[in-house]
């Protein structure tokens, strides 16, 4: 059965899930968009449990939260200069930008794909737990596949309570949709997802992107 993380006045509760997340654990926080679930990338055995407690098919790759635009040399083995621009411009915010993922990205994640994609969510309090987390953390919403995105700690429990996951009982999300997404690993990059990023906003600020994309519409996935 889930639990609550309650977050305390003091903050121990971005300690409590950073120390549950090590251990191999689920937890659930929110994040600027939607209540994200979240799986330490040095467990695998965690990471395939998003795929378990969520019903999400094991084909789709799930994308890394970073707590600085940094950590994203980590995660991949390059970074095109498209990506570096949006990085620049949308970090934090709310744009998953995918690159070629490095070896050491667990194939849980990128799910036989070959790119990772990579999101610095504007939000103080999900940067605290991935910060804690050493930078990074494997992050899919935190609702059954196919299912609304939970805005609050109770949505997630209604939907995920019966999963051996943790929820930190913090702030509501105050976004509500999913990111945008765009794939930087092609040539011209895509707009794989239409999303919180106002379409226009991401177009006007990256050239390149308009030139490949138009007028790009994109039905809003689960995350």
């Amino acid at each position: 059965m889930a639990r609550y993380i309650e977050l305390g006045e003091d903050g121990a509760g971005v300690v409590d899930a950073a120390r549950l997340l090590q251990e191999g654990h689920l937890v659930a926080f929110p994040t600027d968009t939607v209540y994200g679930l979240g799986a330490h990338l040095r467990r695998p055995d965690a990471i395939q449990k998003l795929y378990v407690s969520k019903g999400r098919p094991e084909g789709k790759p799930i994308p890394v939260l970073v707590s600085d635009p940094e950590c994203v040399s980590v995660l991949a083995t390059s970074v095109p200069p498209v990506a570096q621009e949006l990085m620049q411009r949308f970090f934090p915010g709310p744009l998953t930008v995918v690159v070629p993922a490095a070896d050491s990205v667990p194939p849980q994640v990128t799910a036989g794909s070959g790119s990772v994609g990579v999101r610095m969510p504007n939000h103080q309090l999900a940067l605290a737990i991935i910060r804690e987390c050493g930078g990074s953390l494997a992050v899919t919403s935190a609702n059954l596949s196919g299912v609304r995105e939970c805005l609050t700690a109770d949505e997630v429990m209604q939907q995920l309570g019966s999963e051996l996951v943790y929820v930190l009982n913090g702030p509501p999300a105050p976004g509500g949709i999913p990111s945008t997404v765009v794939d930087a690993t092609v040539v011209p990059p895509v707009v794989r997802r239409v999303g919180a990023l106002p379409i226009d906003l991401l177009l006007d600020a990256v050239p390149e992107l308009r030139r490949a994309n138009g007028h790009a519409t994109a039905r809003v996935e689960d995350g």
